[in-house]
């Protein structure tokens, strides 16, 4: 299949858009002002029921809806299009939301961005001991955009917002200098938009440096399910197997971290292909997601999806909770049905299914683990643990949190049992002072 890519400027020629309503077509149009919009021929020929739309949920997953901006947000753009007003203006009013969407969350920028020499090293982030993040330049755009995406500042043309690194040699130094670091995670955007030439500029340094504590190298991707094609017939397909061979070969372990969120996405014989030859190079897949309103809400959905996952040779690795950025309030549930989600699908799986963990939320202290609910001294509570975070030690140390229904984010939570804060919250406070930010977490 020949690639073909939309965006906002070319949406409307999208053929299977003539059957839509004008209204469908509009806000594409308004919300893609504020969040990035992109899509390709693959996912709107393969994995959109077009008889569905506009409840469909691949639909709702790579095409703007009205709802994932906020009323006002939405009538101040809607306004600005009805009276003509230049591109600037349009522009200056998206920038405006954009920033009051919580652009980077969990600290991002202020807490995890590592240096080298006293120089601020803005392509890379460092939070968790062991795993080092790298934007490679030519991988910050996607083959089609998430709707949920927290990484969606990296599309939107706002320099200031965005993580980026052409400085191959000071990803290597730094995980030299670095012994704890074991893991270096190629993210983006999307690693694998890139040439097999360009990806093997930032990885074989990191081979051919045989750096002592450099133990795994992961590539977050959603190129399986979006365009396969990159593993079977792309002009560098070849090429970019036998690099994942190399890695393999240098003695490292190569993680494909596979992003799927809808079973649909697993269907046709391109992508069990593209699978099979990525397994044949020696590679894992472990596969991510987090659960989403509109789109996978239901133990059903997450059920089909990890079996046929595990039944083509996948891990399955984490079910996230939605981030509380861009259209949260759109894909966000209560953490108690994400919990209720995640158990009941458990209890639907076999055990080589139940590699998957969560529902997690990737916050500011870490990776924050709901584990369920309990009675503990006739008081119900929430119970949780810490997966990751900024302190090692945090890791796997649960806590407890007042029963609430309607929480939606780790900042929703109260310590249980009238405790006035969590066992974390001392040093977190003192990791933010050190970094010279003002943060009042409670």
């Amino acid at each position: 299949m020949k690639y073909n890519s939309y965006m906002l400027h070319n949406f409307r020629n999208i053929p299977q858009l003539t059957s839509v309503s004008q209204e469908i077509i509009e806000a594409i149009e308004i919300v893609g002002s504020v969040l990035p919009f992109k899509t390709n021929n693959y996912v709107v020929e393969n994995l959109i029921n077009w008889n569905n739309v506009p409840e469909d949920p691949m639909f709702k997953l790579t095409f703007p809806q009205k709802e994932m901006l906020l009323v006002n947000d939405y009538n101040k753009i809607k306004s600005l299009v009805d009276a003509g007003a230049d591109k600037q203006q349009i522009k200056d009013a998206a920038n405006e939301i954009r920033l009051r969407l919580n652009p980077h969350p969990a600290g991002q920028i202020e807490h995890n961005v590592p240096e080298v020499d006293g120089e601020k090293l803005y392509g890379m982030q460092h939070k968790y001991r062991e795993t080092v993040l790298f934007f490679p330049s030519q991988g910050q755009t996607c083959h089609a955009y998430c709707t949920f995406c927290f990484r969606w500042p990296q599309f939107v043309g706002m320099e200031d917002l965005k993580f980026a690194s052409k400085e191959a040699e000071l990803l290597v130094k730094y995980v030299h200098d670095n012994p704890e670091v074991t893991d270096v995670l190629f993210t983006g955007g999307d690693p694998l938009i890139m040439k097999t030439k360009h990806l093997e500029t930032y990885i074989r340094p990191l081979l051919e440096a045989k750096i002592p504590n450099l133990r795994h190298i992961r590539i977050g991707t959603k190129a399986l399910a979006y365009w396969p094609y990159r593993f079977l017939t792309d002009d560098d397909a070849e090429d970019l197997l036998k690099l994942f061979e190399d890695v393999k070969r240098a003695g490292k372990h190569l993680a494909f971290m596979a992003h799927f969120n809808h079973p649909v996405e697993l269907g046709g014989d391109a992508v069990a292909e593209a699978i099979r030859r990525i397994l044949k190079t020696g590679a894992v897949i472990r596969t991510q997601s987090p659960v989403l309103k509109h789109i996978n809400d239901s133990s059903e959905t997450w059920t089909e999806m990890l079996k046929k996952q595990v039944s083509l040779g996948c891990i399955p690795y984490y079910m996230f909770v939605a981030r509380n950025t861009g259209a949260q309030h759109y894909f966000s549930i209560p953490l108690i049905e994400a919990w209720k989600i995640f158990r009941e699908t458990y209890q639907k799986i076999s055990g080589v299914c139940r590699t998957v963990r969560g529902p997690s939320m990737s916050c500011l202290p870490g990776k924050v683990q709901i584990l369920g609910v309990a009675d503990v001294k006739d008081e119900k509570v929430m119970v949780f643990r810490m997966i990751q975070g900024r302190n090692p030690n945090w890791a796997a140390r649960p806590f407890f949190a007042k029963f609430d229904e309607d929480a939606n984010w780790y900042t929703d939570l109260k310590p249980a049992f009238d405790e006035e804060k969590f066992f974390f919250t001392d040093e977190l406070n003192e990791i933010l002072s050190s970094a010279e930010v003002e943060q009042n977490f409670e």
